[in-house]
């Protein structure tokens, strides 16, 4: 009979994926992990294989959560124009939370890792084009609604939101006026509503 594991998986993940979001791929170290998973170094080995898998892991859970609230708001929402200035709106906040950084994970992984780990960095940009797909869809459904113009192009509008959502959350990372953040996010929500008078 298999031996069960004496660790969560779930949570030594959330743990990781914290620290690596914090840290960086490079700068975590195996002792920086043990710390964190409060796991011994055989463990974590048995238990993720390596210290890459383990960040090919967390960014996995990472964008499946990105991924997951994003897809479910356009997919729920009467009208995907709104849902998609409405993410746009939530990113405006600077407010005390419950998540390590403001900054994009996948952003920050996809600026560290260059091409000495092609896997990693591979992940990342699949995970990039996922979102923006789910960007995409919006976008193609806002226009199927009639809501944005019959010649408009989803994948131009979903690259430019997407480059918006990114900005947000390195701009969050640095801004310390939550007003001003604010301000920021409406901008951009409003250039998104803009499409829906140019219907």
């Amino acid at each position: 009979m298999p031996r069960e594991p004496s660790y969560n998986r779930d949570a030594a993940l959330d743990a990781a994926m914290a620290l690596f979001w914090v840290k960086g791929y490079t700068a975590t170290s195996l002792k920086d992990l043990e710390q964190a998973l409060k796991m011994r170094p055989g463990s974590i080995y048995a238990a993720f294989q390596s210290k890459e898998a383990l960040f090919r892991a967390t960014l996995d859970l990472y964008a499946e959560r990105m991924e997951a609230e994003l897809g479910a708001m356009i997919q729920d929402a009467p009208s995907a124009l709104s849902a998609l200035r409405g993410y746009l709106l939530s990113l405006g906040g600077l407010d005390a939370c419950n998540k390590p950084s403001t900054a994009c994970m996948l952003v920050k992984s996809l600026l560290e890792i260059q091409t000495d780990h092609p896997e990693l960095r591979g992940a990342v940009l699949d995970h990039l084009d996922t979102i923006r797909r789910l960007l995409e869809d919006g976008f193609s459904k806002a226009r199927a609604a009639g809501e944005i113009p019959a010649d408009a192009d989803p994948a131009r509008l979903a690259r430019r939101m997407q480059t918006y959502i990114f900005g947000l959350k390195i701009q969050a990372q640095r801004e310390t006026d939550p007003d001003a953040m604010q301000r920021l996010a409406q901008d951009l929500a409003d250039e998104i509503s803009e499409l829906r008078r140019a219907a």
